[in-house]
């Protein structure tokens, strides 16, 4: 065991950094927080330096991660494992070309007459909003009401060169996206096959003292896995019932609409509120101000009120353990990184954080 003259001195009065220095003397002589930092530290520059490059194989690991229970639920039934991973894999390519030929056109299609209706749209909501003084006299001036028609033209003016200048961009980036749609399926079949040997190969690549390391993976394993499929039931569910609501209220672009109410639940307490302007937007421009306007917010209110009352406890009950600050900073902070993967992992890799903040050692290494 160490003694008293193993440990590092204590730092002299007034140096400079003296705690930090302290600290780094304390711990970089322990192997197992030298191995969770160098794999940390590794995995950081991978996503930093290559993450564009490798970004379909990587999500061939994370659908393989989120496949692999099925394939251990199918061998617990007695199913061998290439049996199970087939029947797996099939019903995965199957749901991606149901995706593909059924759900991706319908949204293009939606979003093809909407642009073709933007003009219109416009001129309708012109219209409706210099209509409000008239209606609601003393709730909105005749100056409130043109003001607000002149801020509208000037964000429809940006969104629009946007719109073209990022459609100009995305061209090349098909040809990618094609690629990858073929690369996908493939790689995940081939890491759920060969996931003994994949793991057997990077595990004989650490040394055998790594209980920090497996500590921190158990824990992120238990809760990331999960949260990211309790989010995906609930992306698909919240999806499927928003769009069978708004097509029975007849709102217009019910696809559109519902796609983004089901991925407002990836950007907690903050996406039901964003995912509200475009329903409004869209029953105002086809209504009005009126009751079935007024039947389109109740029933998208009630549809996030139940998920976030009901749907969501009850896919994600013990999943995570974080606060809603350190949530929303989460977001903050990974949506800023990695765009929407980051939004989309925020929770997960908070967890991450966490984990290693609980697991790594308070005290001194002891010699053995």
């Amino acid at each position: 065991m160490a003694t008293e003259q193993d440990q590092p001195p204590p730092p002299a009065p007034g140096e400079p950094f003296g705690p930090l220095r302290a600290w780094f003397r304390r711990h970089s002589s322990d192997s197992e927080v030298l191995l969770l930092s160098g794999l940390l530290l590794a995995g950081l520059l991978v996503l930093m330096i290559a993450g564009g490059v490798l970004a379909p194989i990587i999500a061939a690991l994370v659908l393989a991660y989120l496949l692999d229970p099925a394939v251990e639920g199918l061998r617990r039934l007695g199913m061998p494992r290439p049996v199970a991973v087939a029947v797996v894999w099939m019903l995965f390519t199957a749901l991606m070309l149901a995706l593909l030929l059924v759900l991706l056109p319908l949204l293009l299609g939606q979003m093809a007459a909407l642009a073709q209706m933007l003009p219109g749209t416009f001129q309708s909501l012109q219209a409706r909003l210099l209509a409000l003084p008239e209606l609601y006299p003393d709730l909105i001036a005749e100056e409130q009401a043109t003001e607000m028609v002149q801020h509208m033209r000037a964000e429809v003016l940006l969104i629009g060169q946007w719109l073209v200048g990022y459609s100009v961009a995305m061209l090349p980036t098909l040809v990618t996206i094609g690629v990858y749609l073929i690369l996908l399926p493939l790689v995940v079949f081939f890491f759920l096959k060969d996931k003994p040997l994949i793991l057997g190969f990077f595990t004989s690549l650490l040394p055998p003292r790594r209980r920090l390391a497996a500590s921190v993976w158990h824990t992120v394993n238990r809760q990331v896995g999960g949260y990211v499929r309790g989010k995906l039931y609930e992306i698909a569910i919240v999806g499927a019932v928003s769009y069978v609501v708004f097509a029975l209220l007849d709102l217009d672009f019910a696809a559109l609409l519902a796609a983004a109410t089901a991925f407002s639940v990836l950007v907690p307490y903050v996406g039901a509120a964003v995912a509200a302007l475009p329903v409004a937007v869209v029953g105002f421009a086809q209504w009005g101000a009126g009751d079935q306007l007024m039947w389109a917010m109740i029933a998208y209110g009630i549809i996030q009120l139940l998920d976030g009352n009901v749907l969501a406890p009850l896919l994600l009950a013990g999943t995570m353990d974080l606060h809603p600050i350190t949530i929303i900073v989460a977001i903050l902070i990974f949506g800023a990184v990695w765009g929407f993967w980051g939004i989309f992992f925020a929770a997960p890799l908070a967890a991450l954080v966490q984990a290693v903040f609980k697991a790594w050692p308070r005290h001194a290494p002891a010699d053995t």
